[in-house]
């Protein structure tokens, strides 16, 4: 049979579901999620299989309005990702209230010439008058090609969804294996399973002051992964945070990654995890480079 394959652009405000609905159609996890807004800090492509056709989905880090060097590398990876995309879904969250950051991510795409989805989430969470209404006036204010009502968490809506995508898809070879599920390298899908776990024990606004590291990543002659990582913060009170009593919560966070890392990997995973004061972090040009986005002025 002919191949197919193309690139799809997940887009959307903070916290709208677009890494859940990214793996939910890849049918496994390749992205990190939390319940905070933010979290997607760089792009990464997860890839969706249907028959012999190829979906490589393009999940984004939030658009908002930028303030920090580091908000505004985010939002411009996100609106870069439109370049090469043949389809783009505009993520929003029916639950929540219609805000200035969703008509944000409507002005973008709404000259666009690429074909554009509305994808209603968190459905099995919203009235359906809402939900009617919601459209019609979204529909109203960009030129959707079609409106998806689904459910990223339950899976609701996601096949039909997934099967219009395939259908958008040109001919042409794969752009990767059929066993390979994302572009991220193992050290740096290592580094945003813990910065998840930080995301989910930790509260307030210390996530969004941190960083992690993957410094050392290599296999042991057992065949398991031996793993080094540098969890940076801007100043002491952050890192004794992280610490807690004893030591306690930084224990909890790495077993918690650790054992998600040997389920992803397929492997026994050592993970050592060291937490290290490097005040304006976000003002260097090395740790962008290893979160995979661009330095913007």
């Amino acid at each position: 049979m002919t191949q197919h394959c193309g690139f799809v652009a997940v887009v959307g405000a903070p916290n709208a579901g677009k890494s859940t609905i990214v793996n939910a159609l890849v049918g496994q996890k390749v992205a990190i999620v939390s319940p905070k807004a933010q979290t997607t800090r760089t792009r990464l492509m997860g890839v969706a299989m249907e028959g012999e056709t190829q979906i490589v989905l393009i999940d984004t880090p939030g658009i908002f309005a930028p303030t920090r060097r580091l908000d505004r590398a985010m939002v411009a990876a996100a609106w870069s990702s439109l370049e090469e995309a043949e389809a783009i879904l505009v993520m929003v969250d029916a639950a929540a209230k219609l805000t200035g950051r969703v008509e944000r991510v409507l002005e973008g795409i709404a000259n666009r010439p690429e074909k554009k989805y509305l994808i209603l989430n968190k459905v099995d969470l919203t009235k359906k008058d809402k939900l009617l209404a919601i459209a019609t006036e979204l529909n109203g204010r960009a030129p959707f090609d079609e409106t998806f009502f689904v459910s990223a968490s339950s899976g609701d809506g996601v096949p039909e969804l997934k099967a219009q995508l395939a259908k958008l898809m040109p001919e042409g070879p794969w752009h990767f294996p059929e066993d390979e599920v994302s572009n991220a390298p193992e050290r740096m899908l290592a580094a945003e399973i813990t910065r998840e776990q930080l995301y989910r024990q930790l509260h307030e606004e210390l996530p969004y002051q941190s960083t992690v590291e993957t410094e050392k990543f290599t296999n042991r002659p057992d065949g398991s992964a031996e793993i080094h990582q540098q969890i940076l913060v801007a100043r002491d009170n952050q890192r004794a945070i992280i610490l807690g009593h004893k030591g306690e919560r930084i224990k909890e966070i790495g077993s918690r990654a650790r054992a998600e890392l040997t389920e992803l990997l397929g492997r026994k995973v050592h993970l050592f995890l060291h937490v290290k004061v490097k005040a304006n972090w976000d003002e260097d040009r090395s740790v962008y480079r290893d979160m995979g986005l661009d330095w913007v002025d």
